[in-house]
């Protein structure tokens, strides 16, 4: 376990904002002067291959990383681009049309809309 890999572990753990690997490294360097981009990217990386964290895209944005490996799925605000993390029941008694001999392995859901901050600074 190197110093990097605890660091970002660290950072990463309870985070509830979903953070990209730039955002992760901005605040790594702050507290591990010389930590690259690089090694930034290859220890998530590492840390997914373990399923320590999952790594999530959201409507084609930039990859962000969750320390929550629980089975849940995501809200994202359109106006802002926060990521929160909601849990919806049921998802495995979905009944779909138009499969067409595809078997999913699992299901995400992304619910769309305003966060609570940004309708509040709209009014």
């Amino acid at each position: 376990v190197t110093p990097q890999r605890q660091l970002l572990f660290r950072l990463l753990d309870g985070n509830e904002c979903h953070p990209t690997a730039e955002a992760l490294h901005a605040t790594a360097s702050s507290e591990m002067p010389g930590i690259s981009l690089r090694t930034v990217y290859t220890t998530l990386s590492d840390l997914a291959d373990m399923g320590e964290i999952d790594m999530l895209s959201v409507d084609g944005g930039a990859t962000r990383f969750d320390s929550n490996t629980e089975d849940h799925h995501h809200v994202l605000c359109m106006e802002c681009g926060d990521v929160g993390d909601v849990y919806v029941d049921g998802t495995r008694d979905l009944s779909v049309v138009g499969l067409d001999g595809f078997t999913p392995s699992t299901t995400s859901i992304v619910f769309h809309g305003t966060c609570r901050g940004c309708t509040a600074s709209s009014t």
